[in-house]
């Protein structure tokens, strides 16, 4: 049987508790949103623009305004996040940094106006109409049912984490001055009108860039008022700011972000050291000595660079021609960790059949299921032994999704630790991956005990359904 490590959160004294869900709010609004599957929400989120020409045309190039304004979708997104649901949302106990702010933008400065203790309703409501005050709801699909169904599914479709932020301002004002995200940013226009002011810089800016005026970041390059039921996407880095109108009541708009460090170099990051290592077993000069006293003087000149240059590029070659295997452990571990667990009003449980040998199964949940090969933690003479892991997020919990500082290192190894198995079993775990059903007797393996094994262990975690 495989190997499989838990480890069930405990909270120090001095550490508050994680805020409650609420209950489960049943959302009675028609959706014009298909959920049938994470593509079919992108669509349906995007439409009525197309899925290919958004990512030929848009994606990481150039923002998009979609105006809607069918009944259907204003009152739909109306249902996501009201004014009204603050002071339901309050009983649960909020912290003020950690759940929510209270900001205002004056003379092109953020002033932070949080108080101290637990958030209670009625200060915000007075900060917000007295001192025309912004009130920023932090990662609220913690709390609202509908806002989880939506993130986890764009969690599938993207293969990134999905965060979200509420924003209520009042009329006349303005939450947060210029600035910019590293992030892919989806707005939905859920109550009021807002005035949003896109700026895109003619240099790349360092993450540590202030933007202090208009003057600085030059002429706005779109001007777009969002109404309800209107979706805004920019690329991360489109510096932007945005302004409640007159006369129009109080705006609130829903954030969705994600992509945040999924670059290539992210990537390189997460592969290099494997890739070092698998590829230094077969190629002699990788395990050749470096020249004599480079430590001390890393300044040895050209010649150094032409012979790290060659080394890669012939890291490379291998790599292209498949002698080296690509394999991200990091990034993957990461997502599948920090990621929302699918949705669903039942507690997940295994299949009343438990598998036999004669039946023919299939895997469940397979967009929260990631497969890594890694090192073992065992060592047997002197060499590491390669394993596979399979990892899910069918246990992460809801309520700290997006919030960090949950767990510690540790604690994370071991909640992600999933089930672990032989790296004989990664060809018959990828056939699982890829067959819409197999039968037991097929799976590649030796025995008809070791193929059991298999499905049982999948099974026992409600990874896997007996047809």
């Amino acid at each position: 049987m495989p190997k499989k490590r838990k480890a069930k959160r405990q909270l120090s004294d001095d550490e508050p508790a994680p805020p409650k869900q609420s209950k489960v709010d049943h959302n009675d609004t028609p959706t014009p949103l298909c959920f049938h599957s994470p593509v079919s929400l992108f669509e349906s989120l995007i439409q009525p623009m197309g899925t290919e020409e958004f990512f030929r045309e848009y994606w990481e190039k150039k923002p998009l305004h979609i105006q809607r304004s069918d009944s259907r979708t204003v009152s739909y997104y109306h249902s996501l996040f009201q004014l009204s649901d603050l002071q339901s949302l309050c009983s649960h106990s909020l912290d003020y940094y950690r759940d929510i702010n209270i900001v205002r933008c004056i003379n092109g400065k953020k002033k932070v106006l949080n108080k101290e203790g637990k958030v209670k309703s009625s200060v915000l409501i007075k900060n917000m109409f007295q001192n025309k005050a912004t009130i920023q709801f932090h990662q609220p699909q913690r709390f609202k049912d509908e806002l989880w169904r939506i993130q986890e599914k764009l969690e599938c479709f993207f293969g990134a984490l999905v965060g979200s932020n509420v924003y209520i301002t009042p009329e006349e004002s303005q939450g947060l001055p210029a600035h910019y995200d590293d992030v892919e940013v989806f707005i939905l226009q859920l109550e009021g009108q807002k005035r949003w002011r896109l700026y895109n810089p003619t240099i790349p800016l360092p993450a540590d860039y202030s933007v202090e005026s208009e003057e600085r970041i030059g002429s706005p390059t779109h001007d777009i008022i969002l109404k309800p039921g209107h979706l805004l996407y920019f690329p991360r880095g489109t510096i932007h700011q945005a302004n409640t109108l007159a006369g129009l009541g109080h705006s609130t708009h829903l954030t969705l972000s994600t992509y945040q460090r999924m670059s290539w170099g992210d990537l390189l990051l997460d592969i290099f050291p494997n890739l070092i290592c698998d590829g230094s077993k077969n190629e002699v000069s990788l395990r050749e000595g470096m020249p004599r006293g480079l430590l001390l003087d890393m300044s040895k000149g050209l010649n150094i660079c032409r012979q790290l240059a060659a080394k890669l590029r012939s890291l490379a070659d291998n790599m292209e021609t498949q002698m080296l295997e690509v394999r991200s452990t990091h990034m993957k571990r990461d997502f599948i960790m920090n990621r929302l667990p699918p949705y669903s009003q039942q507690p997940i449980t295994p299949s009343q059949r438990i598998p036999a040998t004669e039946d023919m199964v299939c895997l469940k949940y397979k967009d929260h299921i990631v497969i890594t090969v890694e090192p073992s933690e065992e060592r047997r003479d002197e060499a590491t032994e390669l394993v596979v892991f399979v990892l899910h997020s069918l246990e992460n919990q809801r309520e700290s999704h997006m919030m960090g500082g949950i767990c510690d290192e540790a604690e994370e190894q071991a909640i992600s630790r999933g089930l672990q198995f032989p790296l004989s079993h990664l060809q018959a775990l990828r056939q699982l991956q890829q067959a819409d059903q197999l039968a037991v007797a097929q799976l590649q393996l030796p025995t008809q005990e070791a193929k059991l094994n298999l499905v049982l262990a999948l099974w026992s975690e409600s990874l896997l359904d007996v047809l």
